[in-house]
């Protein structure tokens, strides 16, 4: 059975589990450092407050650790606050988290949780999916190797590069499943 990791310290990592389970697989909560010596397939860095993830990682000792594995690897899909923590660059920051995701970021760039809206994307080879944005990043600029997945008014808002799955949007809280079942088929094929 494929056991997926969530990041658990903040943000929806509820709704993430809720997805995963539903859908066949095992899920572990990782909040602390020693969460991350467990066996995963993959993991899940879900939306909520980059900064307060960022900091906790850090604060716990799971911020090396867990880049360590992202680089052997290890498949990750990351949701709005979790797109922040992969990037390598933070749009007029100079800080960055995991950095393993090599894109840049620009944070809140769909304005406060009043701006929030659901609209259809067209996501890869997976057709047309449900996005819903919250208080969203985008993607400004990709390096090369990296394939851009969706995009919204010419603005990237999902990108893959090898393991690692960046979305500006909420797959986890609408009720299509396809992307969670995307990324559970990368994690086979590791």
């Amino acid at each position: 059975m494929v056991v997926i990791g969530i990041l658990a310290l903040q943000g929806d990592f509820a709704e993430h589990r809720q997805k995963i389970v539903a859908l066949g697989a095992k899920t572990i909560d990782i909040r602390q450092a020693k969460d991350l010596q467990a066996p995963l397939d993959g993991m899940i860095l879900p939306g909520g407050e980059s900064t307060v993830q960022g900091k906790l990682l850090r604060d716990l000792g799971m911020l090396e650790p867990l880049k360590s594995k992202i680089d052997a690897g290890l498949p990750v899909l990351a949701t709005c606050a979790g797109l922040i923590l992969l990037s390598q660059q933070i749009e007029d920051q100079e800080s960055t988290h995991l950095a393993t995701l090599p894109v840049t970021v620009k944070r809140n760039a769909y304005g406060r949780q009043l701006g929030s809206f659901n609209t259809p994307l067209s996501f890869g080879d997976l057709g047309e999916v449900p996005a819903t944005f919250i208080r969203a990043p985008y993607i400004n600029q990709v390096d090369e190797g990296v394939e851009v997945l969706a995009e919204k008014d010419g603005k990237i808002v999902a990108a893959r590069f090898h393991n690692q799955l960046g979305l500006a949007f909420h797959p986890e809280v609408d009720e299509n499943d396809s992307i969670h079942s995307y990324f559970l088929s990368i994690c086979q094929t590791k």
